[in-house]
């Protein structure tokens, strides 16, 4: 079993910052690209950043500069770093990883998402 684990999520007030955090747990043998995804209410799931095994990171243009993507691999575990948040930024948010479990002694390569943490920007 494969659980992945978000934390962090909250109320702040425009300007503010929000860290989140995404615990991957089980069976892992590896875990290639991780991210973050947001769905607003009415609207499809988007990408907000990705990270690679290697660190490379891509970001949606709305948050360059904002936010910050990093991972910790000893922890199996990826954060989101939200300063300057806008009311824009409220939404689910949620975490997404690409990794290969093993049970059983055989081993799949899956692609996992968390439950979802809830961010909301007003004042």
């Amino acid at each position: 079993q494969v659980q992945l684990v978000e934390s962090g999520g909250g109320l702040v007030q425009p300007g503010g910052s929000l860290r989140l955090s995404c615990a991957a747990s089980g069976s892992i043998f590896s875990i290639y690209g991780m991210g973050w995804y947001r769905q607003a209410p009415g609207k499809q799931r988007e990408l907000v950043a990705r990270i690679s095994s290697g660190g490379s990171t891509n970001y949606a243009d709305s948050v360059k500069g904002r936010f910050t993507i990093s991972r910790d691999n000893a922890k199996n575990t990826v954060y989101l770093q939200m300063n300057s948040l806008k009311p824009e930024d409220t939404a689910v948010y949620y975490c997404n990883a690409d990794l290969k479990y093993c049970s059983g002694g055989d081993c799949y390569r899956n692609n996992y998402w968390g439950q979802g943490t809830q961010v909301t920007v007003s004042s």
